[in-house]
């Protein structure tokens, strides 16, 4: 089977694009940060850390220290396909950070984007 493109791409080119989706809607790049942390396990520095890196969106994920299990509370869709229903687990985590970031751009309140 073939790896889908964005598996290779450096998680570091596409942060920006998070952050910018986040601030044109009057949101921080710390709340970004918070989301990443709160899916992710990473510390601020260990996040830090894989953009100075330029790592890949797979070992992004692969060097997780700990997904958080409310992930599975993730919902909804995201280009066009619903999160709870993709197969792929890299893909799964990728959209779920992408259905997150969403949500804070519609200006829901933290606690409900991290599932408080």
């Amino acid at each position: 089977m073939k790896k889908h493109r964005i598996y290779a791409m450096s998680f570091a080119s596409v942060y920006p694009h998070y952050v910018a989706k986040a601030e044109k809607k009057g949101r921080t790049k710390a709340e970004v940060d918070e989301i990443i942390v709160w899916l992710t396990g990473y510390t601020q520095k260990g996040l830090e850390a894989q953009l100075k890196q330029e790592t890949t969106f797979e070992d992004f994920f692969a060097q997780a220290p700990k997904m958080n299990p409310a992930r599975a509370l993730i919902k909804g869709v995201v280009c066009g396909v619903r999160v709870e229903e993709i197969d792929e687990p890299l893909m799964q985590e990728i959209r779920y950070l992408d259905k997150l970031v969403d949500e804070l751009a519609k200006g829901k309140a933290m606690e409900k984007v991290l599932r408080a």
